[in-house]
């Protein structure tokens, strides 16, 4: 008998994964045209912008990436629920869908506490935050009238006026272990944060199946997304460039982490996370990276095409 677990690796893992970039906000708000262009024009998937206290607004740029493009879906990972009120980011998610149909990747997650902490929005309990918030946005965002007396969330008799012809699918994020087997039982998708070795990834990704099957055991996790970040580099000195990155956001060199070679290397790696369960990669390029336009232009041009099955 086939696991759970291997039914959902093998549908996730069949076909071509997604291939996104992220624009980590260490890069100044004004570099944001020429990046997200070059992600339209070389064929990248997708494009993730992010919401980290206190450097930039995830709405803001992921509705200026929109209207700069045409095909390329815009991600916004991740929007701090503590910091947002609900019902403010469901008229933010609605306007930007209704405005560019489809190509909206919304994200929420609890937050880097320390952060939630500066701003006096610190939950005393993030997971039930995250589930009441995210129930909540996916009922606006599908257009029901929504009255809720939480431990975080209370809305009474609010409706959006202008509701999505069709609901996005909603992204939710985190890292542990209990975070994440809720993403799978709340979101339409998963974010992962970082890679790892097949053997950290594998555990993650179960995490997310287990939640996902608690929500809806027929489906065993068909039609849910994953994605996971990794940081990347090419050229003289990338593995150099990748190891000194990696303790910035809290990781280790070592199996796994992180990316450094040629456009065959990096796809292998890209095959690697998508045949653990991964639908989406979001390849991160490293704060030193001294060409981001022709980074993305690399990933689009040469790695992209190595992925067709």
């Amino acid at each position: 008998m086939t696991s759970t677990a291997d039914n959902s690796t093998t549908a996730a893992s069949s076909g071509q994964p997604r291939l996104g970039v992220a624009f980590v906000p260490v890069v100044p708000p004004e570099r944001l045209r020429s990046l997200v262009v070059a992600a339209e024009e070389s064929g990248l998937d997708d494009f993730w912008v992010w919401e980290d206290c206190f450097k930039e607004s995830g709405v803001a740029s992921a509705a200026a990436a929109l209207a700069w493009t045409e095909r390329v879906r815009v991600g916004i990972g991740l929007m701090p629920a503590p910091l947002r009120n609900v019902a403010l980011t469901a008229m933010e998610i609605a306007t930007l869908e209704r405005m560019f149909p489809g190509r909206v990747l919304p994200g929420v997650g609890h937050g880097v506490q320390s952060w939630m902490g500066q701003v006096g929005n610190r939950a005393a309990s993030p997971l039930t935050l995250l589930r009441e918030y995210s129930d909540a946005l996916r009922r606006l965002l599908h257009g029901e009238k929504v009255t809720v007396e939480g431990k975080y969330v209370n809305l009474t008799d609010v409706k959006l006026d202008w509701p999505p012809l069709t609901p996005p699918k909603l992204w939710v994020g985190g890292e542990g272990p209990k975070t994440l087997k809720l993403t799978g039982e709340v979101g339409d998708g998963s974010m992962l944060s970082f890679a790892g070795s097949d053997t950290e990834l594998g555990e993650r990704v179960q995490l997310v199946r287990e939640g996902v099957q608690a929500k809806a055991p027929a489906l065993a996790g068909v039609g849910h997304e994953i994605s996971v970040g990794q940081i990347a580099a090419t050229g003289p000195d990338a593995q150099a460039r990748v190891d000194a990155e990696l303790p910035i956001w809290g990781r280790k060199p070592g199996p796994g982490n992180g990316v450094a070679g040629d456009a065959a290397t990096v796809a292998a790696d890209v095959r690697r996370l998508h045949r653990l369960g991964c639908t989406t990669v979001i390849l991160q390029p490293t704060s030193d990276e001294p060409d981001l336009e022709g980074f993305i232009r690399f990933l689009g041009q040469e790695v992209r095409p190595l992925l067709a099955p």
